[in-house]
């Protein structure tokens, strides 16, 4: 396997300034929030510009086609945006989803851009997530939308590398399972695939993507 995270970027886990977890649900039982680079500024509206830029995670999950998929090699040059969460997730998931969509879809970019923009989501509830059912979902958000699910302790780490804190899903007393993950979104740059810039929950608005998408795609910061 690959080495990805640099000394650098592990210092800016050890140094890092801490972003609330936020998830689907409780996190009661799940682990602690893993703690995201330092930032160098944060925008009133839109996103985070990190000081020091996260590593892509070495992470090869299995598509909704049922195909091995190297996030790393299939992603390399490309403007991507990655996201962790799961199906089944009744608010975040769905409308952070959604908000992409949109934004993808009124942003003021040239169908070449559009083409070479990758968003990734990769599930943190495997069990239930299969190809299927999380090709079906993301279909309908976005038929571009790339979906991977696999080994729950591999997407873990690779989450963990990025700063984001997933924890095994559980059930709760009335048979609901609950999900917990952190709810950053991941801009990483087609220029260094490295993540330059991060949205939390309140910064994820269609309005907000819609207008900082055309320099991403470009690997400028908004």
């Amino acid at each position: 396997m690959r080495t990805t995270r640099t000394a650098a970027a592990a210092a800016a886990l050890a140094t890092a300034a801490t972003l609330a977890l936020a998830g689907c649900g409780s996190d009661d039982g799940g682990d602690k929030a893993e703690k995201p680079a330092k930032v160098e500024k944060a925008q009133h509206k839109g996103g985070t510009v990190l000081d020091q830029p996260f590593e892509k995670p070495d992470l090869t999950l299995t598509d909704t086609h049922g195909k091995s998929y190297d996030l790393i090699k299939e992603t390399k040059g490309h403007p991507t945006l990655l996201y962790f969460g799961y199906t089944h997730c009744p608010d975040i998931c769905p409308l952070t989803m959604s908000n992409i969509s949109v934004a993808r879809a009124n942003a003021k970019l040239s169908p070449e851009q559009k083409k070479k923009l990758r968003v990734v989501f990769v599930t943190t509830d495997p069990k239930r997530d299969t190809p299927k059912e999380l090709g079906k979902w993301l279909h309908g958000q976005d038929p571009s939308f790339i979906g991977l699910t696999g080994d729950f302790d591999t997407i873990q780490a690779g989450a963990r590398s990025v700063g984001v804190s997933v924890a095994p899903s559980y059930k709760k007393k009335n048979g609901d399972i609950v999900s917990t993950h952190g709810a950053q979104l991941l801009a990483f740059s087609p220029k260094d695939d490295k993540a330059h810039v991060l949205y939390t929950e309140d910064n994820t608005g269609p309005e907000i993507l819609e207008k900082d998408l055309p320099k991403l795609v470009e690997g400028k910061n908004p």
